[in-house]
């Protein structure tokens, strides 16, 4: 193992998250391509009711294209996928919370088929190679990772939290309380402060990044960048600072398509995004100095073959999810794809799991903030996670960079014929983030928040709502540094004036309290 103080070559991370999809389902046929990548081989199956042993099986196929309904992710959901049986609460002995099963990832097919009919043969099928253009080009010229687990078997806003900071403060789910406060763990982003490393988050909604409360913070105001505006010229010009996150499109209109990868958004948005990010970091005078990240936040509720870990896996901090589901974050997520970009690995490099820094350390989540500490020789952990996560430093396989990589990706293959749906239902993901806006512009105090401000809101109309909010915050914090406010302080944009004889309730008056610490 490398000394603490080694010096790496690399001086810049650029990590991109994009959303719900398991390995299997993006990249398992890559196998065709590499047989030394754990995928699929078209044997993988799954009963369509694990009770009963005459129940028909549904095969891993490779028909995947544009995806409509969105598949079960939710902690209950994931339990079943994994463990064959349907969650159940209470603080018996036989519910789920007290049981130690073996993952048989067996049950996917069976879950599907109980939130929708058909979902069975969605959840089942993955995608051709050569659907995945972009992917294709990048695992043949770098590296991927076959054994990368999202850190917490949950939706996408705790597992975007650990990305981070190596934790989810307890949360399984959304928390209206704690996404108004903002969560207050330490970050990777003030690790990185204080040891006089750089950080930079370009965005093109409101960042999700912004569920940390710290970086709420006036200070950081500047550490925020549009990225259409300012990604490829600060590439251009070499001045990428040393974290880079890059945060997508989590909504999509007929004029701007989302790009998360996200249902039903079309994967190929996600690979023209994918691409626009190499091409720019390629031709970037920084490129020799660079790793580049994709992962994805958690699976999307798409099958998956390997395994869940489930033993010798540490609490980050000790803290254990509310009741009925008790959950001690000793077992991580399912599978996601990761694939590891820079002139430092070799072409057609496969990443599996680490080989330490503990017998049981696997690559999830919390192995970005550990391998940043590593890569920039930083003071310390943020969690007991961040810890054990395996790190990356290990893909680094050449002495000198390459000079051959290629300067363009392919063309994406377009995999939606459809226009966007505007008038379609929010995701939870977007109601957090239409909620996070409500909180930064100040509309918490009103008592449309949090639940009345959703009520029927179509795509069409949050898109609106979360970029007029989030201007508002950001005039607010221009507002602040011009009347030289602390740098320290968080900024709360300011509400409307309430309707006359109309008072607020005392849970509004909570709610608004807690956002600001008034």
């Amino acid at each position: 193992m490398p000394e603490p103080d080694m010096e790496y070559p690399i001086k810049t991370i650029v990590v991109l998250v994009q959303e719900n999809r398991s390995f299997d389902h993006m990249l398992g046929w890559m196998k065709s391509l590499n047989t030394e990548i754990d995928g699929v081989t078209g044997t993988e199956s799954n009963p369509l009711s694990t009770s009963d042993p005459d129940s028909n099986c549904i095969y891993f196929g490779d028909q995947s294209g544009n995806v409509e309904p969105d598949p079960g992710h939710s902690f209950e959901a994931i339990y079943e996928q994994v463990f064959g049986v349907p969650w159940t609460g209470g603080q018996s002995s036989t519910s789920s919370a007290s049981q130690n099963l073996p993952p048989t990832m067996e049950g996917f097919a069976q879950n599907a088929e109980r939130i929708q009919k058909g979902m069975a043969e969605i959840v089942m099928n993955g995608f051709r190679p050569e659907s995945l253009t972009v992917y294709k080009e990048l695992i043949s010229e770098f590296a991927v990772c076959d054994r990368w687990f999202s850190s917490i078997p949950t939706l996408t806003q705790p597992n975007r939290l650990f990305i981070h900071s190596a934790t989810s403060y307890g949360a399984i789910a959304n928390d209206t309380k704690m996404l108004i406060q903002g969560y207050p763990q330490k970050t990777i982003f003030e690790s990185l402060e204080e040891c006089g490393c750089t950080f930079g988050i370009y965005h093109q909604y409101p960042p999700s990044t912004l569920f940390f409360r710290n970086l709420r913070k006036l200070k950081y105001t500047k550490n925020f960048h549009q990225f259409d505006i300012d990604f490829k010229r600060h590439c251009k010009e070499g001045k990428l600072p040393n974290y880079v996150v890059v945060e997508q499109r989590y909504f999509e209109t007929k004029l701007v398509p989302g790009n998360d990868d996200h249902p039903p958004h079309d994967v190929s948005e996600g690979q023209k995004f994918v691409k626009e990010v190499y091409e720019a970091i390629r031709s970037s005078p920084q490129w020799n100095e660079m790793l580049f990240i994709i992962i994805y936040d958690e699976h999307g509720g798409f099958y998956d073959h390997v395994p869940t870990p489930v033993t010798g896996i540490p609490s980050p901090d000790d803290k254990v999810a509310p009741a009925p589901h008790n959950f001690r974050f000793d077992r991580l997520g399912i599978r996601v794809p990761a694939i590891l970009v820079s002139p430092w690995i070799e072409r057609g490099t496969v990443l599996h799991g680490p080989s330490g820094p503990y017998p049981t350390s696997e690559f999830e989540h919390s192995s970005i903030p550990a391998t940043v500490k590593k890569i920039f020789n930083l003071k310390e952990f943020l969690t007991k996670r961040d810890a054990w996560a395996g790190t990356l430093e290990c893909v680094l396989n050449r002495d000198s960079p390459r000079s051959d990589c290629p300067v363009m990706l392919p063309e994406p293959v377009k995999l939606r014929d459809t226009e966007a749906n505007e008038e379609s239902k929010l995701s939870e993901f977007q109601e957090e983030l239409v909620q996070l806006a409500a909180v930064l512009s100040g509309d918490l105090a009103k008592d449309i928040y949090p639940q009345k401000i959703l009520e029927n809101m179509k795509v069409i109309e949050a898109v609106n709502y979360v970029e007029n909010a989030f201007q508002k915050f950001r005039d607010e914090c221009d507002n602040a540094f011009k009347t030289g406010a602390d740098e320290s302080n968080i900024v709360c944009a300011p509400s409307p004036p309430p309707e006359k004889h109309r008072s607020k309730s005392l849970a509004h008056k909570i709610l608004s309290c807690i956002a600001c610490h008034r």
